[in-house]
Order: structure tokens, then C-alpha cells, then sequence
């Protein structure tokens, strides 16, 4: 088998139609034998009546794979442990791939000899931004645009590495980089605080890179198209996850610091005051919508100096 596609879903069935829909207008691939593996993580849903359904009336292969502990990352290693490609790729089950993508990352991958290659994700040309995303477009990154331009290169893992909407791996990765840290990444539907977390593609990136004989590459052919879900377009979200982002990273830091108060760093004080001064600074001068890229800076650190004080 020369490649596997991974789709890890919870209670998400409706998407799958239109997910499994797009792989079968894949184009270039009468010479490659593929398969789709998606990973039900413990749905309640109709999602298994629905993938027995795709199994039965697609034209692609598609096989079904049972992941009970909740959360993405066991659901992502199960894909990776099941699949039968010498190549795999993880595509949400939010996504529609372009008909190029499967045969631009399959030659990414082979002719490089890549560990890993990940493409283009634009949003769903259909969505409609909220006014406060607009006027920060660097906000994009956090609905899962990702976009390095027309040109392939090859990346360090380290400022640059493919998202988890669109990410592919030589079966290599999994004896020299392991599985995915399934203390990371988003539990459940990722709507609750306590089930919306990222990081996992980050931390797999810089343990790949830690080799330094790795190879990752950017691929631009390799487009995807992400539908976002009507609470990801609501600031509770953008925040939330940048409150979780700063408590799981300070929950996970190891470091032993000298100067602590109540466990926390000292430095991340005045770090915080001078967020916050900014913060009320662009409000002042340009409104509430353009300063609220500056307040997820300032409640990223509002998690991290939680997540020392649960430590404590």
C-alpha cells in the first residue's frame, strides 16, 4: 500500500459525505494504490452507521478503526498504528482537499524521501469573518490557515512546520519520532474550555526536528479548504484557546526557576502588566476590534500564570 488517508472524527458524521466526497475527485492517482482510514473517536453520533455506509457505496477503500479514549491524539495514533500506506496523511474531518492534494503530497513525500510534507489550508471561501479577525489577519493561523507561499521548500520544524489540517508522514517518523503526546491537543468536540487545547503538531514538529537527519517540506499544491464552525468565529473561542495554550504550557514546563512567586516565574509578571498596558493602549487609540489580538496576548498569559499556580 503506497499511502493512507487518517481522518480522525467525533460526532462530527454530517462532515463526512463531503469529506470522503472530495477524495473520490482525487485526480493523478490511477497508479497509486491508497486507501482512507477514518478513526471514529468515540462517537455518539451516527458516525459509524455513516462510514459503513461510505464503505459500501464509495469507490475509494475506506476502512473503519474504533478509538474509546477520548481525544484527537489517540485517535491520530490508532491512524497511524492501523494504517497500511508506506505514506499516511491526517485530514479533518472539516476539510475538503483540492483534486490535486493526495498526488502533490504523495510526490512530495516520495521524491524528497520526506519524513513529512504538509500543504496549503485556506478557509471555506463562504465564510464570512467577523469584522475584529479581519483587522488582525494574523489571526487566520488560528482557524487553521496556513500559506507559505506558491513555492515548495523545505522547512525546519521549528518556525515553519504544516499544520494538523493537512500534515503527512513516512512511516519512519514512527520509530524515530514515537507517537503523538496525548497529554496535547483538543479532547472531545473542542467547544468546552476543557476540551479545547492545540499544541500536539507543534510538539511532534520539534521532536522531528530534533533529528537533525529529518526532512519536512512544504508543499503548495497540497491545498485543503477548512469549514469553520460557527462558535470558532466568536471571540470565547480565540480566547479560550489562548487561555489553554498558556496553561498547558506552564503546566508542562519542567524548568526549575530560581525566582518564583507562589511557582510562578518572576519575569512573567512584569511581562504581563506591559501585555495589558498595550492592550488598553491600542483600545484608546484604534477600539476594542483592533486591540483584540492584543487580548488574547494578554489572557494567554492569564492561563500561564494559572497553570503555575495549579502546579503549586
Amino acid at each position: 500500500m503506497d499511502f493512507t488517508v487518517i481522518i480522525c472524527t467525533y460526532n462530527r458524521s454530517n462532515n463526512l459525505p463531503k469529506c470522503i466526497a472530495a477524495l473520490e475527485k482525487q485526480e493523478n492517482t490511477d497508479q497509486l494504490n491508497w486507501e482512507v482510514l477514518i478513526v471514529d473517536n468515540n462517537s455518539s453520533d451516527a458516525t459509524k452507521a455513516v462510514i459503513e455506509d461510505l464503505i459500501s457505496n464509495s469507490k475509494i477503500k475506506i476502512r473503519y478503526a474504533f478509538e474509546a479514549k477520548q481525544g484527537l491524539n489517540h485517535a491520530r495514533n490508532l491512524g497511524m498504528q492501523n494504517a497500511f500506506g508506506k505514506y499516511f496523511a491526517y485530514l479533518d474531518d472539516d476539510i475538503t482537499a483540492a483534486p490535486q492534494w493526495l498526488s502533490s503530497i504523495y510526490e512530495s513525500l516520495s521524491e524528497n524521501d520526506a519524513d513529512a510534507s504538509g500543504g496549503r489550508i485556506h478557509l471555506d471561501p463562504a465564510i464570512v469573518l467577523p469584522n475584529w479577525i479581519k483587522l488582525n489577519p494574523s489571526m487566520y493561523g488560528f482557524l487553521g490557515y496556513q500559506d507559505y507561499g506558491d513555492q515548495p521548500m523545505q522547512v525546519d520544524g521549528i518556525k515553519q512546520y504544516p499544520f494538523g489540517g493537512n500534515m503527512a508522514f513516512n512511516r519512519r517518523v514512527i520509530n524515530t519520532v514515537g507517537l503523538f503526546n496525548t497529554n496535547l491537543g483538543r479532547k472531545g468536540e473542542g467547544i468546552i474550555k476543557n476540551e479545547l487545547f492545540k499544541g500536539a503538531e507543534t510538539d511532534y514538529f520539534h521532536r522531528l526536528a530534533a533529528n537533525e537527519e529529518s526532512k519536512i517540506f512544504y508543499t503548495p499544491d497540497a491545498i485543503v479548504y477548512h469549514h469553520i464552525l460557527p462558535h470558532q468565529l466568536t471571540k470565547k473561542y480565540f480566547l479560550t484557546i489562548h487561555y489553554n495554550a498558556g496553561y498547558q504550557k506552564a503546566l508542562h514546563d519542567d524548568t526549575n526557576y530560581k525566582r518564583t512567586l507562589l511557582g510562578i516565574p518572576l519575569f512573567i509578571l512584569p511581562q504581563t502588566l506591559r501585555a495589558i498596558f498595550n492592550y488598553f493602549k491600542i483600545v484608546f487609540l484604534k477600539g476594542f476590534d483592533a486591540a483584540f489580538r492584543q487580548r488574547m496576548t494578554v489572557t494567554h498569559f492569564f492561563g500561564t500564570i494559572s497553570g503555575y499556580l495549579h502546579k503549586k
